[in-house]
This record gives C-alpha cells, sequence and structure tokens, in this order.
C-alpha cells in the first residue's frame, strides 16, 4: 500500500518509527517488538537509518527491516533514504533493491555528513525527491516546526518544504518537538505558503536526561518550561522521569489529535510500551 492513500476518509493514521538492531538489540528482540508494535494496528512503520542521519539506508539493514516489517507482519513499512553523500549509481541501486523488496513508500532526507565522508551528487532533499517519485514510489519528506538546526531564516525553511512538495513529496512528517504551538504555527504558516500535502507531528518521549541534552543538540528543538520542570523534579529518579516523559508524550499527541492533526508519527525507540501507552491515550 502507499501511505498516501492512509490519509484518505477523514481518518488520522497512527504510526511509528523503530530503527536497525544494534548493540545488545538483536533480531529476535526486535521480532518481538514488532510482534506488539503489530497489536496496536499502526497504519505504517517507518525504519530508520544510522543514528544521525547519516546512513544510506538502501544497501543494509534499513531495507531488510522494512521488507521484515511487511513481510513478516502485514505492516506496510517506510524506509529511510538519505542523499548527501550518495552518487546517482547508489541511487539506482537503491530503487532496485527497495523495488525487488516490495518496498513502495521512502522518507527522502538529505542527512548529514559523516567523519571523512564527501558530498554526493544530492544538495538537496528535494533533488532526491524528484528521482524517486519519477519512479513511482511514494514519497515522504521531513519538515521542520522550529526551523532545520542549520537555517535560520523560517521564510526559507518553508521555501524548502514547498520544493519538497514540488518535487513530487506525498507527505511530511515532522522533526521532533515538544511544544505544540511551535507545530500549530509552522502549520499555519506552511498552509498559507501553499503547502497541501498532509502534515504528520513526529513526536518523542522524554526517557532521560542525557537523550533529551542529545536530541536538543542535534535538532535544535526547544524545552518548554513543563518539560524543564519536568527534568528538575525528576532528576534523581530515572524511573519516574521516564514515566513522566511518556505521560507528557502522551499528553501532547491527545491535544495534536483533538486540534484535527492529519496523523501522529511515534518515535518508539524499540520498546513496545512507548508506543502501547501513547495509542491507548489517543484512542480513548
Amino acid at each position: 500500500m502507499q501511505i498516501r492513500d492512509s490519509f484518505s476518509g477523514g481518518s488520522m493514521p497512527i504510526s511509528f518509527e523503530i530503527f536497525p538492531p544494534k548493540g545488545e538489540l538483536g533480531v529476535d528482540t526486535l521480532c518481538s517488538v514488532l510482534g506488539e508494535l503489530r497489536d496496536l494496528a499502526p497504519a505504517f512503520i517507518s525504519v530508520t537509518c544510522s543514528a544521525g542521519g547519516s546512513g544510506n539506508g538502501s544497501g543494509g539493514k534499513t531495507a531488510m527491516l522494512a521488507e521484515l516489517v511487511q513481510r513478516e507482519y502485514g505492516i506496510t513499512s517506510l524506509a529511510h533514504q538519505t542523499c548527501i553523500s550518495a552518487k546517482r549509481a547508489d541511487i539506482d541501486r537503491t530503487v532496485e533493491d527497495l523495488r525487488s523488496r516490495g518496498i513502495e513508500n521512502i522518507l527522502a532526507l538529505r542527512g548529514d555528513l559523516v567523519a571523512g565522508s564527501e558530498p554526493g551528487d544530492f544538495a538537496y532533499a528535494a533533488e532526491l525527491i524528484a528521482v524517486l517519485a519519477d519512479r513511482g514510489f511514494c514519497i515522504g519528506a521531513a519538515c521542520y516546526p522550529e526551523g532545520h538546526i542549520t537555517c535560520d531564516s523560517p521564510k526559507d525553511n518553508l521555501d524548502h518544504l514547498y520544493a519538497k512538495q514540488e518535487a513530487g513529496a506525498s507527505f511530511f512528517v515532522s522533526q521532533l518537538f515538544f511544544d505544540n504551538d511551535c507545530f500549530y504555527r509552522f502549520l499555519e504558516a506552511a498552509r498559507a505558503r501553499g503547502i497541501d500535502r498532509p502534515i504528520v507531528p513526529d513526536i518523542m518521549p522524554i526517557l532521560s536526561k542525557a537523550q533529551i541534552s542529545r536530541m536538543i543538540f542535534l535538532c535544535g528543538a526547544s524545552l518548554p518550561s513543563r518539560i524543564v520542570r519536568l527534568l528538575h523534579r525528576w532528576e534523581d529518579s530515572p524511573e519516574d522521569l521516564r514515566r513522566a516523559g511518556i505521560e507528557y508524550a502522551a499528553a501532547q499527541m491527545c491535544d495534536l489529535r483533538d486540534h484535527g492533526a492529519d496523523g501522529i508519527h511515534i518515535y518508539t525507540m524499540n520498546q513496545p510500551d512507548i508506543a502501547r501507552t501513547c495509542v491507548e491515550a489517543l484512542r480513548g
């Protein structure tokens, strides 16, 4: 199924993000995670590249896991694909690999250069989107409610988003944020700019102070005062902080639902209890 179809009929699709196995998380453990996620009936599951968006997911675990999600669990998958260090020949191989695995949906991202790598043939995600859309894939793209960390101009942020739409993006998934008002202001500005594709907020629960510090540095997301108070109150109690962070995320999602969000995408961090708590809140 192409994910664009899940937004028809006035429904609000709920979807999850997972990452390929690494460290102590083996394939068997991940299969158990996927079994629990399947029971929550997501519209789709997205599969990331390596941390920081630097991976070219087609050649390794991303594509294999996306195939597994569909073949063994019957869930539509969305494979992440970056392009900042890719040559056109790399993308051609990606297309053939994903098509052979039955993958119809790609989240097209620019990604970040890692140390020692060189820029490839694509300067912007819109260039990758145009290639993939021409090959018949359903393309999702990223959007940034508080602006990309390398872009200081709100106008440029919207212009890049519009370029992705014009290149063939069928829907957008947002960067994480913790203040819904930031998303609502961004959504209003995007619609005024002529962006009419579904814009799906992506929510990451706070699990630890180290995690949130890392994500703020990577993404430039701001912290509302309520989050700061949670971090202060529970800084010496990791379990309480984790519980409070998931509850905050669930409340965020319910508010987005009540404001007519096009969908909800949940960073599960491969922990099904996160998805379960949030879905139960969303579905009442």
